[in-house]
């Protein structure tokens, strides 16, 4: 069967990764569209697999995104035209619904943040099937338009099933010129491009990278989402902080640091899984996934950087700490898909 798969972060890219390869091995033809935006290309390019990108961001306000948007549809219904895809997958996108539905594509849409309503009000209607996780309520969904048979709800956390077979690299530590005897302190800056920041930044971060910086005992590696921020953070002139320009490692660095600071949502969510003490400084409305993580005591809310607790960690394996088959969120994620390519 021909399968499209879209993505639009960086973060999809290693969430989808595992059902595409298992696509592949059993004989399907998988084709990839991405949007730049982060680290997206990179992070296809380091992978390796074949792709098309469409399209471009269309900044944190709704006009411009809109009309992103608009001119990333019309050139993905140019690229499905004479492809004649079987189905479709996407975590997040907002334009693939729209592009199947020109086409009649079956086609799923995943979430695991359910305050993006503007973005997940269109993809629930359009989409075929919405899979999300089972901690969001019902009720939040529907409100999405996720209701009845088009709704699957799945165990756990997506990290669980993407982060399977993961083996932290020690090598990163050397690619990046850290000492393991320190406390390695991984930050994520924020997502400012979202709709739902609207193009804010988070006000606490630098006080958060000062004090990192003013204890000698750490070392810092900052995943920065654009230029701008990488820039940024540079200019503070902080000692013993990193900021990498290229795609590195991050579920690495997690893996083998002892704390995990960060204004996103999926970092968090890596963190929680791989053992690593984290905190949250996201500005926006919190979703239930870090709602259960907080109740479980895996995941902190910063109010201060004060209370950031800066030590080594138990050592670990760097492997998760529950691990879930991904061949069971394909499952329910492409339900159209044949036993095997042979059938089709």
């Amino acid at each position: 069967m021909r399968v499209w798969v879209d993505l639009t972060n960086t973060a999809h890219i290693y969430v989808l990764r595992p059902l595409v390869e298992r696509l592949e091995q059993a004989g399907h033809d998988v084709e990839i569209t991405a949007r730049p935006l982060s680290q997206t290309v990179q992070a296809l390019e380091a992978w390796g697999h074949p792709h098309i990108v469409v399209g471009r961001h269309g900044g944190a306000g709704r006009a411009g995104k809109a009309r992103a948007a608009a001119g990333r549809v019309a050139a993905l219904v140019r690229f499905a035209r004479q492809r004649r895809f079987d189905c479709a997958l996407a975590h997040g996108s907002t334009d693939l619904p729209v592009a199947c539905r020109v086409f009649g594509i079956p086609n799923t849409t995943m979430f695991d943040y359910e305050w993006a309503t503007t973005q997940l009000g269109l993809n629930c209607r359009l989409a075929s099937r919405t899979l999300a996780p089972d901690a969001i309520p019902v009720e939040r969904l529907a409100r999405l338009g996720a209701r009845g048979r088009k709704l699957v709800r799945y165990p756990g956390l997506k990290e669980e099933y993407y982060l399977h077979d993961f083996r932290a690299d020690r090598g990163v530590l050397d690619e990046l010129g850290l000492d393991p005897a320190r406390v390695l302190c991984i930050v994520r800056t924020s997502p400012a491009y979202a709709l739902y920041l609207g193009g804010r930044e988070s006000a606490v971060l630098p006080r958060v990278l000062r004090r990192l910086a003013d204890d000698e005992r750490t070392q810092t590696v900052v995943i920065a989402r654009t230029p701008e921020q990488s820039d940024t953070i540079d200019a503070l002139g902080l000692e013993r902080t990193v900021v990498p320009r290229r795609t590195v490692d991050a579920r690495s660095l997690i893996a083998l640091g002892d704390v995990v600071v960060s204004a996103g949502g999926t970092m968090n969510r890596e963190a929680a899984v791989l053992g690593t003490p984290v905190w949250s400084i996201f500005d926006g409305r919190l979703g239930a996934v870090d709602e259960l993580l907080m109740r479980e005591g895996r995941l902190r809310m910063l109010r201060s950087p004060d209370d950031l607790e800066l030590a080594k960690k138990p050592g670990g394996d760097g492997r998760p700490l529950r691990r879930r088959d991904p061949a069971d969120l394909l499952q329910m994620a492409l339900p159209w898909i044949e036993p095997d390519a042979g059938s089709g």
